[in-house]
């Protein structure tokens, strides 16, 4: 008669326990369960939130630095215009005005100086004289209408001061006395030498002076 075949023994599991499914080191019962979590026994510190410096900005529960700023504020790092520029400054007629009135009385010297030695007046020192006084004028007091005409005047009474002081110059000295006593004593003399020597060329040099003032105040502008 045949024996029925014994069934080979189950192999024994290690540790005496029963596998655990999904875990190959669990062990059965009476084993100590396998750790789970962080292996080193501790847990990991949150996040830290809100300002890192331990105070809050004012405006911002949660601690945000740049919370409060409103919007349209600079940052430190750009975002926004620091400052407002300065407007520019206006053009100061009167300032203007005075500036020509100063050029006008030394180019007028000058002018007078240059003809009275020579005895004959230059037309390029005519320009010369009307330039300077519009070009300072419109330099110090801008491009204003009320400061190129003022300029185109002034220049005009350079040019005349200028010729004056050439006339001076010629009499003093014909007569062999001082300059300062021609302007001072004979001014009428002067003035009237000057009516009975003007002619076209006279009045066209005053007519350049003012133009040129115009000329230089628009260069300047």
């Amino acid at each position: 008669m045949s024996q029925p075949v014994q069934p080979p023994n189950q192999p024994q599991q290690p540790y005496g326990g029963q596998p655990v499914e999904g875990n190959p080191y669990a062990g059965g019962p009476g084993q100590p369960a396998a750790p789970t979590g962080n292996p080193y026994g501790q847990q990991t510190p949150a996040a830290p939130t809100g300002n890192p410096y331990g105070q809050q900005t004012p405006g911002d529960p949660t601690g945000n630095p740049f919370a409060g700023q409103q919007p349209g504020q600079g940052t430190p790092f750009g975002g926004g215009a620091p400052f407002t520029p300065a407007p520019p400054a206006r053009n100061n007629i009167l300032l203007g005005v005075a500036v020509a009135l100063g050029v006008a009385i030394l180019a007028g010297i000058l002018y007078g100086a240059i003809a009275g030695s020579i005895e004959r007046e230059v037309g390029y020192a005519a320009v010369g004289v009307g330039f300077l006084v519009g070009f300072a004028s419109s330099k110090v007091g801008g491009s204003h209408p009320a400061v190129i005409g003022a300029a185109a005047v002034l220049s005009i009474g350079a040019v005349y001061l200028g010729q004056l002081v050439g006339i001076s110059m010629v009499l003093s000295d014909l007569a062999q006395i001082p300059l300062s006593e021609v302007i001072g004593d004979h001014f009428d003399t002067v003035t009237e030498a000057w009516s009975q020597e003007a002619d076209f060329m006279t009045y066209l040099f005053l007519a350049l002076g003012a133009v040129a003032a115009v000329g230089g105040a628009k260069k300047a502008g």
